[in-house]
């Protein structure tokens, strides 16, 4: 039995060392140690053997297996270590390569308006008030002095969701909630920027969502006048300081008096070209003194508090300024419009 433990020991040293894999190492440790293994099978059989001779083969079994056993755990550290050797070898970096640029990206350009909007209006003491988009009726149409019926409801063609549920077609909402809010004690001045949604054709000037920023001014005293100065600071400050503005009368049903605001065009300094259609005015903005029904459906009483407020389009305002042709450019994504106004 010596002699049988000696040959296993041999034959099982010389596989090790042969072994070319993991899975081969793997192989050769079941064959000899496992529990069907050759020495295993002369453990069992330790009981034909004479008394004296059971503790020396015991072990001399003993000592066999962990000879095996020590020979695996060497191969198999030895080829973990030429593995991971070799797969530092394959992903060495050099470090001497350039760098591969990532290219950033930024702000789009209606969120830097909007932004810069915000900024002149807060200078001038306004707060910014936001709104929910999915609106009710009441907000969107009634608080604003068109009820049911009101046949200006058909110039905001609304994406309605249920009977009193749509899809707010401007911010003015905005405006009615904040009004509310103060339960008819003032100042309220605030701008209200977001997006709105009209059943609109898309084409180089619609679209079906866009954005507005509203602006509101309710307190006692107040007049026109200080509307106008209010708009003139910010056509200055948005297209230079050489526009001029002029009010035209307008109606709006929340508002009255109501004025559209025109600015002289920067193409032809007010003298009349293509872009201004001849006039030497372009259209920006609508505005007005805030209804007296609007004032007192938000618990305002008209005969002590008056206002003003104004609404107008960020893209209009930056196809203008930029001299953008397609308000599509602005949701298209196209990487080479937006990169012109990217700010590094």
């Amino acid at each position: 039995m010596k002699e049988r433990l000696v040959e296993l020991k041999t034959e099982a040293l010389e596989k090790v060392a042969q072994a070319e894999d993991t899975k081969a190492l793997q192989d050769v440790k079941v064959q000899y140690l496992g529990k069907k293994g050759p020495i295993t099978e002369v453990l069992r059989g330790m009981g034909k053997l004479p008394k004296e001779e059971r503790p020396v083969i015991g072990q001399m079994a003993n000592d066999v297996r962990e000879e095996i056993q020590v020979a695996i755990d060497e191969k198999q550290t030895k080829m973990e270590e030429a593995a991971l050797e070799k797969q530092l070898q394959e992903e060495t970096i050099d470090v001497t390569l350039p760098g591969r640029p990532v290219q950033t990206g930024g702000p789009h350009l209606l969120t830097n308006l909007i932004e810069e909007i915000e900024d002149l209006f807060i200078g001038m003491g306004f707060e910014i008030a936001e709104g929910p988009e999915v609106e009710a009726d009441y907000y969107n149409f009634e608080a604003l002095n068109l009820p049911k019926g009101h046949p200006a409801r058909d110039m905001q063609d609304s994406f309605y969701i249920t009977e009193e549920i749509l899809m707010r077609t401007h911010t003015s909402p905005v405006q009615a909630r904040t009004m509310e809010q103060h339960k008819g004690k003032g100042p309220v001045k605030v701008i209200c920027p977001g997006k709105v949604y009209r059943r609109d054709t898309d084409d180089a000037t619609h679209s079906h969502q866009f954005t507005q920023i509203e602006g509101l001014l309710v307190d006692k005293h107040v007049r026109m006048s200080d509307l106008k100065g209010v708009l003139n600071a910010f056509a200055k400050q948005m297209f230079g300081e050489e526009r001029e503005i002029r009010l035209r009368p307008s109606f709006f049903p929340f508002t009255e008096p109501s004025v559209e605001m025109d600015i002289s065009c920067k193409m032809c300094g007010g003298e009349g070209c293509s872009v201004c259609k001849g006039t030497g005015w372009i259209e920006i903005l609508g505005a007005g003194m805030v209804h007296p029904n609007v004032l007192e459906m938000a618990g305002y009483d008209p005969n002590e508090y008056t206002g003003f407020a104004f609404g107008m389009g960020p893209e209009r305002i930056a196809m203008l300024k930029y001299g953008i042709d397609d308000i599509r450019h602005f949701y298209t994504d196209d990487v080479r419009f937006l990169n012109q106004f990217h700010k590094a």
